[in-house]
This record gives C-alpha cells, sequence and structure tokens, in this order.
C-alpha cells in the first residue's frame, strides 16, 4: 500500500463510532444509519439494514458525488458482514454494476476467520457461502483467511517457550487442506473414520459439488507479517489490473558525472 493514496468507504450502515482504526473519507452513515433507521421506523436489525441499502439504492447520485473526488485513489470498501445482503439481495450486486459503471475497477475480498478450521462443518459452510457470494456478484473475487496470526504450523516441540496459539497448532500439510478447501475433510471424521450418520447422503452431495466446481482457495492474511499483507495487496492489485491505465514514466536524464566509476 506504500506509494499509493489510499482512503476507506465506510458502506456497513450499523458500524459503530469506534469501528475504524482510520476515519473513513466517505461514510453511508451520513447518508442513512442503521440506528436512526430502527428508532424513527420501528424496524429490526435485519429489516432496518435492508432498508438502508434500499435507501442508498435510491440514492445513488450521492454515493457519485463522493466517489468523484477520488478518481485516482485506491479505495477500500468496507461492507457488512451479513451474508444474505451477497447471496440472497440483489443491492450488492447493483452497487457493484454501478461502481463498474462509474469506471472504477473492483475486487471483492471475502473473508473468514482462521476459528473456521476448528469446526470443518462451519468452515465448509463459509466455502459454501463465499461460492454463492462469487457467483451473485459476478466481479473479480479472492478469498481471504484472516488472522492467520492466531495459528500456528509450527511443531510444539519447535516452540515449547512460546504460549499455544489461540486457535491451536496445525501441520502446514493441515492448513494446505483449508487453504485450497480438500472435500474429504467433509467426509471424513477427525480420527479418519468414515462417518455414517444421518448426514452422510448430504455430505456426500456437497463434496461432489465443491470437487466438481473447485472456485473458492483461500490467501492466508496474518496482520503481524507485512510479507503476508504485501502478498494479498498483490494478488487483489493483479485482479483488479491496478495501475494498468498509468502512462509509463520517463526515466530521468542522466547527468555528466553520475556514474563516474563507469567512465
Amino acid at each position: 500500500m506504500a506509494r499509493r493514496m489510499a482512503h476507506i468507504v465506510n458502506l456497513d450502515p450499523a458500524a459503530t463510532g469506534d469501528a475504524f482504526e482510520y476515519e473513513p473519507a466517505i461514510d453511508i452513515r451520513e447518508l442513512v444509519s442503521l440506528e436512526d433507521v430502527m428508532t424513527e421506523m420501528g424496524m429490526g436489525p435485519n429489516g432496518g439494514l435492508v432498508y438502508c441499502f434500499e435507501y442508498l439504492l435510491r440514492n445513488m447520485d450521492w454515493l457519485e458525488d463522493e466517489l468523484g473526488g477520488y478518481d485516482e485513489d485506491y479505495l477500500i470498501i468496507d461492507c457488512p458482514g451479513q451474508i444474505e445482503l451477497y447471496t440472497h439481495h440483489p443491492f450488492l450486486p447493483i452497487l457493484a454494476r454501478n461502481l463498474q459503471r462509474m469506471g472504477i475497477r473492483t475486487c471483492a475480498a471475502y473473508l473468514i476467520d482462521s476459528q473456521f478450521m476448528e469446526d470443518r462443518y462451519k468452515f465448509f459452510s463459509g466455502v459454501l457461502s463465499a461460492m454463492s457470494a462469487m457467483v451473485n456478484l459476478e466481479i473479480p473475487w479472492i478469498n481471504i483467511m484472516s488472522k492467520m496470526d492466531l495459528v500456528s504450523s509450527a511443531p510444539s516441540s519447535e516452540v515449547a517457550s512460546e504460549p499455544e496459539p489461540r486457535n491451536g497448532r496445525r501441520t502446514r500439510r493441515d492448513i494446505s487442506r483449508y487453504l485450497d478447501p480438500d472435500p474429504l475433510l467433509l467426509a471424513t471424521a477427525r480420527d479418519g473414520r468414515v462417518e455414517n450418520g444421518r448426514f452422510h447422503d448430504l455430505n456426500r452431495a456437497l463434496v461432489q459439488l465443491i470437487e466438481d466446481h473447485p472456485l473458492v482457495s483461500f490467501l492466508p492474511l496474518d496482520l503481524t507479517s507485512t510479507e503476508s499483507l504485501e502478498v494479498v495487496v498483490s494478488h487483489i492489485d493483479f485482479t483488479m489490473q491496478y495501475g494498468e491505465d498509468e502512462e509509463p514514466r520517463e526515466p530521468n536524464d542522466l547527468d555528466e558525472g553520475d556514474f563516474p566509476e563507469a567512465e
């Protein structure tokens, strides 16, 4: 992210005042907030969130005016975490099409917590949700496994003096089966035995679906590692072709004496 002008855009009307480490340059709460909708219209949180996005789509001129001052900048758009907005409602696909119409190159970054690896059923629920959202939004997309700093891939003997990671220790092979989802994790129990429970047929059908449509893989994100951050940003840049429109820069003229050893 160095050497580029980046700004936060908040499109979560339910965000609280301390939700951001940096002040958003554009904030949907200046147009409509979930708190106001729930107070004034007597709606619950889910219905209120749907209303907020319906209101935003009816007032897209507000967002276009706000975005107009950042034509050459890098915008990080923070959206609500409710998965239904990406899989069951048209709001986010319509919003994405409007951004593309405005000439803004977009890439969706779908994050799931490394804690999902603690429960393989919860993990594959996240995989299927990611797959559904990818198909629904139809824009460039990457999936990210966040909070990998809470997971260690080193054997316990190598780090005996360090505290146990919150999400436990895993072998590198085990972690790779989650970053590139292995459907057999769903088909077998933790001890390797084949499950014969009531949901066996359903699990087998899900395994077949994931094998037939291997659309989802995850990039590990460790916020304590600069290299990890750079890898994720480089994938996002490549996915949305960031900087492709920039004119090549002319090299500075070399003055006589700049390289005396070559003379």
